[in-house]
């Protein structure tokens, strides 16, 4: 019956932080700066991987897709999101606000695939060096296949069941500061049985989150293994050194992802959501280039060569 009374809605209101104007003045200059690092960031380390040599490995490989995968996150999301904390009239366009539902749960879970496939590739860097250095385990048809799967794998869990899923919204007001699924569960019907789309998104979460994570663990469990048997303390350091960048960006995207797609929706608080939100969309992505390049001595070696012939020319 609720059904009935949905509406042709062509745009919606995102109420952001509304009641706050000064913060949303402060979240545009804090956010726009972070914006330009992350574009900065992540587009660096895709020019550095293309224009030096020595960055033509597996993990540089999985690490520009991951850049990549960045920057079309925040893309998606932050633009619109800096436009209305400026805007008097919050608004997004209907299919616009779609195009962010799909984007963010295609980019999601394709950001939970390729750290597994990372995570495989430091796996068989540590426990089987000498197969991986030969490139007999990781060569650059294998890379290039499992970075596919993991494109198409996502898209196949986490995009194509959705668009199957009937939704009839009768509430034009979103309290977030962007669109996603979760949210958009709340303008459902009065009345509306939403138990499909929940246990679509509990099975959704359990193939992106938790068995990515599950397959993360397990590769960890190998590596540590193998470098507790590493005879030497410098080799034990090295060995955990090349995992460390991985391991605090698998914490971090892990946390704040299980943290909003895992738990009770009679839990969920707007304030609490929206900030959760602007970690895992706007600072999560900034952080990844500066964690995976901060302390790597090819990535600076690279910038550094890159640098130099510029001034070479100039």
């Amino acid at each position: 019956m609720g059904s009935r009374n949905a509406t042709v809605i062509e745009e919606f209101i995102l109420l952001g932080f509304a009641g706050r104007p000064q913060l949303e003045m402060v979240l545009f200059v804090v956010l726009s700066l972070i914006f330009s690092l992350t574009l900065f960031g992540n587009l660096s380390i895709l020019a550095l991987t293309c224009l030096d040599s020595r960055l033509h490995t597996p993990m540089y490989f999985f690490l520009s897709n991951l850049a990549f995968l960045n920057v079309c996150y925040t893309s998606a999301v932050v633009p619109k999101m800096l436009v209305n904390f400026l805007a008097a009239r919050k608004s997004i366009s209907y299919h616009f606000c779609m195009a962010q539902v799909y984007i963010t749960l295609f980019l999601g879970a394709a950001e939970c695939f390729l750290l597994m496939v990372m995570a495989f590739d430091r796996y068989a860097a540590i426990c089987h060096p000498l197969h991986y250095t030969t490139t007999t385990m990781m060569n650059k048809t294998v890379c290039v296949s499992l970075a596919i799967s993991a494109w198409v794998g996502s898209f196949l869990i986490s995009v194509a069941p959705s668009f199957a899923l009937k939704r009839s919204l009768c509430n034009l007001i979103i309290d977030h500061l962007f669109c996603e699924a979760p949210v958009l569960f709340q303008l459902a019907c009065p009345g509306q049985d939403l138990s499909k789309n929940e246990a679509m998104m509990v099975t959704g979460s359990v193939f992106t989150l938790l068995l990515p994570l599950v397959m993360i663990l397990l590769s960890y469990v190998r590596i540590v293994a193998a470098i507790l048997s590493i005879s030497s303390a410098d080799g034990k350091r090295k060995a955990f050194s090349t995992c460390s960048a991985h391991v605090t960006v698998v914490t971090i995207y892990y946390g704040s992802g299980m943290f909003t797609y895992m738990r009770p929706q009679s839990s969920n608080s707007a304030e609490k959501d929206k900030l959760i939100s602007l970690f895992y969309s706007v600072i999560n992505p900034m952080l990844n280039p500066i964690i995976y390049s901060l302390r790597n001595k090819d990535v600076k070696e690279a910038l550094l060569k890159v640098l130099g012939k510029t001034k070479g020319s100039q």
